[in-house]
């Protein structure tokens, strides 16, 4: 099976969905490569997603006009980003660590809390993969404007000193993950953060931005194409995709052995 012109046009909202998730994950995966706290991503993610779980729970969405499972997830993750900057306050020394219980606690959670749903398997497969290729344009809007607005803040705490350390780092990280994970998945989040940083390591300033970005969109449009050809997952297309080109990148883009890991 090939690609027609209208097959390219099913395509154009997820693959912007891809592009407006990057905008933040690019230079947000540079720094948590950068301060080693790798797995973030995830547990913010997945703190989200079981925000998500809890709305449904409780109705929210029938309550707030649509807009219950993105308030309770955004709560959650802001909540999640509190309990992270108290904790690289207090134990510093095992802030990954902390981050790997705060992600298994949350998905752990999340399956005790759907084990009566007749849906619960399938509503889970969904937080995990996403629906990427169902993206709408309104959706996208919204996301793309919490992602602009992440991005200012983002430059302003920079401005200031702090954009890469502390509550205002998590808070940023906190809003971005809320705003694409119903979008793409927890998995797709997790590798969009750090598959292009990966890919990239190499590189520094705005090559490295550039370079990140366009691997990334490289991986998105590849395993959306793939997903339509060969009738697969579209999330989980990506990801395989994005994975094998962060490799890559580390060949591509090489550094001294002597560099630091960032």
């Amino acid at each position: 099976m090939s690609l027609s012109a209208t097959d390219l046009g099913l395509l154009a909202a997820p693959f912007a969905a891809g592009l407006v998730v990057l905008a933040t994950h690019v230079p947000l995966g540079i720094t948590v490569l950068r301060r080693g706290i790798i797995f973030i991503d995830l547990a913010v993610a997945q703190v989200a997603a079981l925000g998500v779980i809890v709305a449904g729970l409780v109705h929210l969405d029938e309550r707030w006009g649509g807009f219950g499972a993105q308030l309770s997830a955004g709560l959650a993750a802001l909540g999640a980003a509190a309990l992270l900057t108290a904790c690289e306050r207090r134990w510093p020394e095992i802030q990954e660590a902390l981050i790997g219980l705060l992600f298994v606690f949350a998905a752990a959670a999340g399956i005790l809390l759907l084990a009566g749903n007749p849906h619960g398997g399938e509503h889970l497969r969904d937080l995990l993969a996403g629906q990427i290729l169902w993206a709408g344009w309104g959706q996208i809007g919204v996301v793309a404007a919490l992602s602009a607005a992440v991005l200012a803040g983002r430059a302003w705490f920079a401005r200031s000193g702090g954009g890469g350390e502390g509550l205002a780092f998590y808070a940023l990280f906190a809003v971005a993950v809320t705003a694409s994970v119903q979008l793409v998945g927890v998995l797709l989040v997790f590798a969009s953060l750090i598959a292009p940083a990966v890919a990239t390591r190499a590189l520094s300033g705005t090559r490295r931005l550039a370079g990140a970005f366009c691997v990334g969109a490289l991986g998105y449009g590849g395993g959306l194409a793939a997903s339509l050809v060969f009738d697969l997952p579209a999330g989980a297309a990506i990801v395989c995709l994005l994975v094998p080109l962060a490799v890559a990148g580390l060949f591509v883009w090489r550094r001294p052995a002597s560099a630091d890991f960032s």
